[in-house]
């Protein structure tokens, strides 16, 4: 994550209610990946019909994963058609992306469709991810002239499947985007910055064709960065006209499972506003309503462990206030609840590979 500080230099340490801001309005219900809420006609039938386009044998594809046509899908089950996907069509993740938003998801998904700017769409996106994106969790940040869409996990996936998943999901934003709002663009492709947290592969020909030119790997984050801007220049006049009757039912509950979260998502969610505090497992354990222990083992299943997530959130939080806010080492320090600069100095260091200095 690199842009030009919109702040003076230590800033003060509220400067994380812009992060925090970002978060759902209420601690709502969450879901772990075996948990079966998601109807087959929407994620499922979407992979269906990429399979039929390449001729693969629905019975031996979904045999291997273990899933029958038409029963109501986990997160597991998305991943593993996908992982049976993967090797039988290495196209899958931006094929399938670029026809995921706004998608045949209901009421979330005619929420996207009657939005008046791309900035409006991403708040939907971010509001209801059960619906439009159950497998990575997007978070919009803004700054005084950029808008970044975080993508962070949502009930863990392998680490196999993370750059797919990465991918498919940014392509469905930029398809979205460019679909929706193609007219108020003159046709032209948003200028998209695309960030990755991983080595840059071998071959980018995919990545180039289908999310453009601005590809930018070994970063910190997955993240999407564009003018603000171009995100608030309003839609077609027929679209945004239309009045967001979607986002007012799902607002009144409509269907309440849309605004669900991963539980690592809602973990994120909790230790974000535990920054500064005490950020501790047994806090997080309460957060949930479960015993330390079966937190530590829920976690596990998921591959992953409460230090992880927390080293993360801190990271994160630390990239955005130093990066994009423009604050110093020890200021940044004080805001994520470090008594001792030397020890955040070590911390920054083990969670990205830099030192703040270096940043």
């Amino acid at each position: 994550m690199s842009a030009r500080p919109t702040a003076a230099p230590d800033a003060p340490a509220d400067a994380l209610a812009a992060l925090r801001q970002a978060l759902p309005s209420r601690a709502g219900a969450h879901y772990g990946a075996d948990q079966a809420f998601i109807p087959w006609a929407y994620q499922g039938a979407l992979l269906s019909e990429f399979a039929r386009s390449r001729a693969i044998d629905p019975q031996e594809w979904l045999g291997r994963c273990g899933v029958a046509p038409g029963q109501t899908l986990s997160p597991r089950h998305l991943l593993s058609m996908l992982a049976a996907l993967q090797p039988l069509a290495r196209d899958v993740g931006f094929v399938v992306g670029q026809l995921s938003l706004p998608g045949h998801y209901g009421l979330a998904s005619q929420a996207l469709q009657q939005a008046g700017d791309l900035r409006q769409a991403l708040r939907v996106l971010c509001d209801w991810p059960a619906r439009l994106s159950p497998l990575l969790t997007p978070r919009l940040v803004e700054t005084a002239d950029e808008l970044l869409l975080v993508w962070t996990e949502a009930c863990g996936a392998p680490p196999s499947l993370q750059p797919l998943l990465v991918d498919m999901q940014m392509t469905a934003v930029a398809a979205m985007a460019q679909w929706l709002g193609g007219t108020a663009q003159g046709g032209r492709a948003l200028p998209w910055t695309f960030n990755f947290n991983r080595t840059r592969p071998r071959e980018l020909s995919q990545h180039a064709a289908y999310l453009g030119p601005d590809l930018r790997f070994g970063c910190q984050v997955d993240a999407m960065r564009l003018p603000l801007g171009l995100a608030i220049e309003p839609w077609p006049a027929a679209a945004a006209a239309r009045p967001a009757l979607a986002a007012g039912a799902l607002a009144q509950g409509a269907d309440p499972e849309a605004g669900w979260r991963g539980q690592l998502a809602a973990l994120y969610d909790h230790l974000l506003t535990e920054i500064g505090g005490d950020p501790s497992l047994e806090r997080s354990a309460q957060r949930f309503g479960v015993s330390p222990a079966t937190l530590k083992r829920q976690l596990s299943q998921l591959g992953t462990h409460h230090q992880a997530q927390l080293d993360q959130v801190r990271a994160h939080a630390a990239l955005y206030l130093m990066a994009l806010r423009g604050q110093r080492g020890e200021s940044v320090a004080r805001s994520l609840g470090f008594n001792d600069k030397s020890n955040f100095r070590r911390s920054f260091k083990r969670w990205t590979g830099m030192t703040p200095g270096l940043l």
